[in-house]
């Protein structure tokens, strides 16, 4: 096993080191190792070219074949992808647009392609929405925040979630008015 996840670390492979004999045969071979990749798991182009070239006996030119083949299947689709991963990721944690826009960027999909998916899962999900899933969680987990220490810790949690400081300041401080008048 290798690493935590079993993948070997990612190895580069130079245009010298790339043996295709039979073409035909290694763009079979590149087209059946797309389609388990992304039955696995949904991929950006980026990502699937970046495995698929992972290999000695297939190159970039049958790859990107493979590719266009499947983008003509609609197996491949950026912003469809984009726009569902931004959802799920807003979904399984409520989180802010930064921290959101970092998650995704490792994803090799292009920034204007990133910013319409973000934009169409903050529509779906408002910001303000999330920030209060996330205070009614932390208050939950560790009651509401009392010293000022408690809410200096409460607010830097808030940031690490990808929340702007102003949003985090106006909801800290609605929680703390609805305390008082309880």
């Amino acid at each position: 096993m290798h690493g935590m996840f079993g993948r070997r670390p990612k190895q580069t492979i130079t245009d010298e080191e790339r043996s295709v004999t039979d073409r035909e045969r290694s763009r079979k071979r590149t087209m059946d190792r797309a389609v388990r990749l992304l039955a696995a798991k949904p991929r950006s182009i980026g990502e699937l070219r970046e495995r698929l070239l992972e290999k000695r006996w297939t190159d970039a030119e049958i790859v990107d074949t493979v590719i266009d083949k499947l983008r003509e299947y609609n197996y491949l689709d950026d912003e469809q992808y984009a726009r569902d991963l931004a959802l799920s990721k807003l979904r399984q944690k409520p989180q802010g647009r930064r921290k959101l826009e970092q998650r995704l960027s490792q994803k090799k999909v292009d920034r204007e392609t990133l910013g319409s998916a973000m934009d169409a899962a903050f529509d779906a999900l408002p910001e303000t929405q999330l920030i209060d899933l996330a205070i009614a969680k932390r208050v939950r987990l560790k009651g509401l925040p009392e010293t000022h220490d408690d809410k200096r810790k409460f607010t830097e949690y808030l940031l690490r979630q990808g929340f702007q400081y102003g949003l985090i300041r106006g909801k800290l401080e609605s929680l703390g008015n609805e305390e008082q008048s309880i």
